[in-house]
């Protein structure tokens, strides 16, 4: 089943109140902020919305088991829920891959940073930390080379970056409908 731009509104706005894992903001929070980090670095239009929606696979899973092109997709705290997956079949009629593929990718994007750069580990919080081991924890040296190989890896690393900095209480952010009307824009 694809979803509606309206049905993403309507998601982020129900289901965009619950905690962000592990850290002390919401989902949608979260969402506001990485997608202001991307608008503040001039990113395109399509990277502030892959900002914006790289994590709509939390709120898709909610925490229950769905099922997605026949496979069983669930969530607990010590299972990855895949949810850079999750949203693609979802939202794929809706945005270009120069939305879809870095909210494929930020994952491994993190998974990159830490092979790369040995003082990356340090800065993600604990809640991240926790979730890069659930993920499959750090890229081997040939897997980080097959990753700098992706066309979009470059965007995934940035919205890793922004994603890694957007985890703060109270943080003053644009209000929704400025980057809805920014996901109406790039939608195909």
């Amino acid at each position: 089943m694809a979803l509606t731009l309206n049905d993403i509104t309507t998601l982020l706005t129900t289901q965009g109140d619950k905690q962000y894992g592990g850290e002390a903001v919401s989902q949608l929070e979260h969402a506001l902020q990485c997608a202001y980090l991307a608008e503040c670095a001039q990113e395109s239009d399509e990277t502030i919305v892959a900002a914006l929606l790289h994590d709509i696979g939390h709120l898709l899973s909610a925490g229950k088991s769905i099922t997605l092109s026949s496979a069983l997709i669930s969530s607990t705290d010590s299972t990855d829920d895949l949810h850079q997956y999750i949203a693609l079949p979802f939202i794929r009629t809706l945005f270009s891959d120069a939305v879809l593929e870095p909210i494929k990718l930020h994952v491994d994007a993190k998974k990159y940073l830490c092979a790369v750069d040995k003082s990356y580990w340090s800065t993600l919080s604990e809640a991240s930390k926790k979730s890069l081991e659930i993920q499959g924890g750090i890229y081997s040296d040939q897997e980080a080379l097959n990753f700098e190989a992706s066309n979009y890896g470059q965007h995934a690393i940035r919205l890793r970056r922004y994603d890694d900095s957007a985890k703060i209480p109270g943080a003053l952010t644009p209000a929704l409908d400025h980057y809805l009307n920014i996901m109406h824009r790039v939608a195909i």
